[in-house]
């Protein structure tokens, strides 16, 4: 019987087509021009090695398929079994997954695939933490594209195994017109015009808005969404009566795990929070030897 544990249903694992290229880059970044060369000295190429992921304090686990892959990456014969997958939550000195096979491989790869599970278990544990403090309202915790270069897609994954949702992942696949798209176009109704009249049909528009005056506006031009910016509890109210089911409300502007649940409460639909992915702390994970 297979005992090997699941992640979450709801969390559908990336493909290694989509990780590859990251963790090789990655890889590549590290051995340089000639390798591991303090390993390659004090390792012979024939001693063997177990060691463990072991978490230092509690979290969510993101990232382990890219963490095991940099290790089978450098050498296949590194056997891998996962303890707890992504989506799982962690207490200190738990052990997420034990590895074993040439000591080389386990050595070299060790850095790149603690870079990598440190941080993105780092943003499923903070998303973890909005999404425990509004529980029980209507709101959704989203991302934004506040991402690092390159690892867009992961950090995103990430954000879901904490529980979270995605907004856009790039520009082409939703318009969302802000301040400054407006002040070029010359009004917001002049940017929705020419939103509307470029987008295809299956294009959502979001209209960023500061005040309840804009709000009016964006309303009466029809929008899919409105991004409330930097509105208080108070006034998000005020908003999210006024759109009245019309469009999705989507609060934005230094969201914490402190203070969501005063936003949340306020009837938004969307909670968009950058720091899940722009200023993360990453988890305190380990890799230990233990035999």
């Amino acid at each position: 019987m297979d005992t090997t544990p699941t992640r979450p249903a709801e969390l559908a694992a990336l493909p290694r087509l989509m990780l590859e290229p990251v963790v090789r880059a990655a890889l590549l970044e590290d051995l340089g021009r000639a390798g591991d060369i303090t390993t390659d000295a004090v390792v012979p190429a024939s001693a063997r090695a177990q060691v463990a992921l072991v978490a230092r304090q509690a979290g969510v686990v993101a990232g382990l398929d890219a963490a095991l892959l940099a290790f089978t990456l450098i050498d296949p014969a590194i056997a891998t079994s996962v303890a707890r997958p992504d989506g799982a939550r962690i207490a200190a000195g738990e052990t997420i997954a034990t590895l074993a096979g040439p000591a080389r491989g386990l050595l070299t790869g060790e850095r790149t695939a603690l870079n990598l599970l440190c941080h993105l278990s780092g943003i499923a544990t903070a998303t973890a933490a909005i999404v425990d403090a509004i529980r029980g309202t209507r709101a959704h915790v989203v991302c934004t594209r506040k991402t690092m270069p390159g690892l867009r897609a992961l950090q995103k994954y990430a954000v879901r195994a904490g529980g979270g949702s995605n907004h856009r992942f790039g520009l082409d696949d939703a318009v969302l017109i802000k301040d400054n798209h407006v002040a070029i176009a010359g009004s917001v109704g002049e940017a929705v015009r020419r939103a509307r009249a470029h987008a295809g049909h299956m294009v959502k528009i979001e209209l960023e808005v500061d005040t309840l005056a804009q709000l009016r506006e964006a309303m009466a031009l029809g929008v899919d969404a409105v991004l409330l910016d930097n509105m208080d509890p108070p006034m998000l109210a005020e908003a999210v009566a006024f759109v009245a089911g019309r469009a999705l409300t989507e609060a934005s502007g230094g969201i914490t795990a402190q203070t969501a649940p005063a936003i949340a409460a306020a009837g938004v639909d969307l909670l968009s929070v950058g720091a899940l992915t722009h200023s993360v702390r990453a988890l305190d994970i380990g890799l230990d030897h233990i035999g």
